[in-house]
């Protein structure tokens, strides 16, 4: 260790047993020997916490909207799950697959039982007919072209998928009668 001239401030040597820091300045008090002192005064929030900012919603939900909180969505009318029902049965034949079943299912999750059950049984038709039509194209490859054939077996599912949004429709159950439910 140096020793410092005496006009110089002693400077710090961390943990090397040297002189302490000098306080920031402006601190106040100094800290009592061998402990922390806390944050200056006013440092720590008022009993209770903060006040909210303005047009901040506290964790038990905006009084304006019915103060739902961040839990769960309204559940959907019977109206709106049986339109929902019927989309998610209807709109893959325009060739959106499985997608519109799964987002169906999956953003109105926990809004209607009902609505759900034919989410999840569409997705599963979906997903089915994707099986199938992967197998279909590997036994095509397979056979020359022969195997296309098997490709008209989507004819009844079509007819499947508007008998299925009808009955959504009409606010009945509807169980595809060829469905591998990989989705409980």
């Amino acid at each position: 260790m140096s020793t410092n001239p005496p006009d110089e401030q002693p400077t710090w040597s961390g943990d090397q047993g040297g002189p302490t820091p000098p306080p920031p300045p402006g601190a106040g008090a100094q800290p009592p020997a061998g402990g922390y002192a806390g944050p200056p005064q006013g440092g720590y929030p008022p009993q209770g916490g903060y006040p909210s900012p303005p047009g901040y919603a506290p964790p038990g939900g905006n009084p304006a909207y019915g103060g739902g909180g961040y839990s769960t969505q309204p559940a959907l009318s019977d109206s709106d799950q049986r339109m929902w029902a019927t989309l998610s049965h209807i709109l893959p034949i325009i060739g959106l697959s499985f997608l519109v079943p799964l987002v169906v299912w999956l953003v109105f999750k926990g809004r209607g039982q009902y609505l759900e059950e034919h989410a999840k049984e569409a997705l599963n038709f979906q997903i089915t007919l994707v099986i199938a039509a992967i197998a279909i194209s590997i036994i095509s490859v397979i056979t020359l072209g022969l195997g296309t054939i098997l490709y008209l077996a989507f004819i009844p599912a079509l007819v499947f998928m508007i008998l299925a949004a009808v009955t959504a429709n009409r606010g009945e159950m509807y169980r595809y009668p060829v469905n591998i439910r990989i989705i409980n």
